[in-house]
């Protein structure tokens, strides 16, 4: 057989595939035990029969509770049996949105061949009509399609949600389409909180999911997970609530409060590989750490008088200085155009800067660590934030530190920073330090720790 005949043999078998009509159960949750091979907990299913009932959705899950897992399977569930259908999903980012696609991708592995064309990054397409499509959280581009669903991933971390939730209201006004959107708790002046609080949601069907109701057997919380999670933020009382018992809570001492990370989070930025070449004007923190904390390097883009943060990496605990140093030698070289690295040089970081000199990387300048100086910078950053000159990639763990940065004022008037126990502030600080070095007009100084 001649290979053109080949080619159209194939094409014709790969056509018929198509055409060929699929049967699955009507039930969500029989789609999960006999097409997914998993099983539901009673929470899930008690969110499957919700979307099933209703128009409006909304739960409140804590971490770690199959969310993402069984968001992806109903959603996937309603295109195969509704041909046809277009799903769009939207999130604080493009990249979170992506993640939701690549479980539902993960899900198709798992269904006859020919239900499904080529997997793609941003968009799933079945051969009944249907697509699962993440989209970019721009109000405009959700007007313009034509949407049956619309999802809304961690959505009180979305910082222009009332914007984009009229955008969606508008889009599913032509199909009198449904809207589903999940989250863990974050700040209070949000639509997500208002969905929970205020009586003109009423229409809403809501979830709330604790630890407790996710701990193993009732659902997929391993009790050792629970044991790591909970040492882990044994020194932070309102994350644990934020995250596992989803509750809004927030420390009144905290440095940045919860509404003012969130308007700096820009969903079109997205972390700048450490492999691939970037362009611009650049400036960086490193914050040093080995033992107890960790080393962090931030750099950050600046764009006129906008700083956007480029590229954040959080080295292991025990990671060599040297290793540390010949990272960040690496990417200055491959860059070109970082123009400052501040370093922390306090103890140990004072030997690690003039080591980095060295090494040839002399943009390198050192700051010590006083309360002054701390002060200084941690102002700084806030200032840019408050002016909306700062925009920050969607982050949960960067979020989540800066959120976690205390302070108190002294008896002489002077700001005191601290983090609770068991948590840590590295990313706060090297964010600090990347700001601090964009500073315009700044003359080299070395400051000194008063005894």
């Amino acid at each position: 057989m001649k290979q053109r005949q080949k080619t159209k043999l194939k094409k014709l078998e790969q056509k018929l595939t198509e055409n060929k009509t699929f049967q699955f159960p009507e039930n969500p949750t029989e789609f999960c035990t006999k097409n997914l091979n998993f099983k539901p907990t009673e929470y899930q299913q008690k969110l499957i029969q919700q979307f099933q009932k209703n128009q409006f959705i909304a739960a409140r899950w804590c971490r770690q509770s199959g969310k993402s897992q069984t968001i992806s399977a109903l959603l996937l569930h309603y295109a195969l049996t509704h041909p046809n259908t277009h799903i769009g999903i939207v999130g604080p980012s493009w990249r979170q949105t992506k993640l939701i696609i690549r479980k539902i991708n993960t899900l198709l592995k798992k269904l006859p061949k020919g239900t499904h064309k080529k997997p793609q990054k941003t968009t799933v397409n079945l051969t009944n009509g249907s697509t699962i499509t993440a989209y970019p959280n721009n109000p405009e581009t959700i007007r313009g399609p034509t949407l049956n669903i619309v999802y809304a991933d961690e959505f009180n971390f979305v910082p222009n949600d009332q914007e984009l939730y009229d955008a969606i209201l508008f889009t599913l006004s032509t199909t009198n389409g449904k809207f589903i959107c999940t989250s863990t708790p974050w700040h209070t002046n949000s639509v997500f909180h208002k969905i929970f609080t205020e009586e003109t949601y009423k229409d809403y069907a809501k979830t709330h999911v604790t630890w407790k109701e996710a701990l193993e057997p009732k659902g997929p919380l391993k009790k050792h997970i629970l044991q790591k999670i909970k040492h882990q933020l044994e020194g932070d009382p309102w994350r644990w609530k934020r995250e596992m018992e989803a509750e809004w809570a927030e420390n009144e001492n905290a440095w940045l409060p919860q509404s003012l990370i969130t308007t700096c989070i820009d969903h079109t930025l997205e972390y700048q590989s450490f492999n691939k070449t970037a362009k611009g004007n650049f400036h960086a923190g490193l914050d040093l750490g080995k033992h107890r904390d960790h080393s962090v390097l931030a750099i950050i883009k600046k764009e006129n008088e906008t700083l956007k943060l480029t590229h954040l990496h959080q080295f292991p605990l025990k990671t060599p200085y040297a290793t540390v140093i010949g990272y960040v030698k690496t990417i200055c070289d491959r860059w070109q155009t970082i123009h400052t690295v501040l370093t922390d040089m306090t103890g140990v970081g004072e030997y690690v800067t003039e080591d980095m000199k060295n090494a040839g990387i002399n943009q390198t300048q050192g700051i010590k660590f006083t309360q002054e100086t701390k002060e200084k910078m941690a102002t700084l950053l806030k200032q840019h934030m408050t002016q909306k000159t700062l925009k920050i990639p969607y982050d949960s763990n960067l979020i989540a530190e800066l959120n976690a940065e205390h302070f108190q004022l002294t008896k002489e008037g002077k700001i005191k920073f601290s983090h609770p126990e068991g948590t840590h502030d590295d990313r706060f600080w090297a964010l600090c330090l990347a700001t601090y070095a964009t500073r315009k007009n700044k003359k080299p100084k070395l400051w000194i720790i008063q005894k």
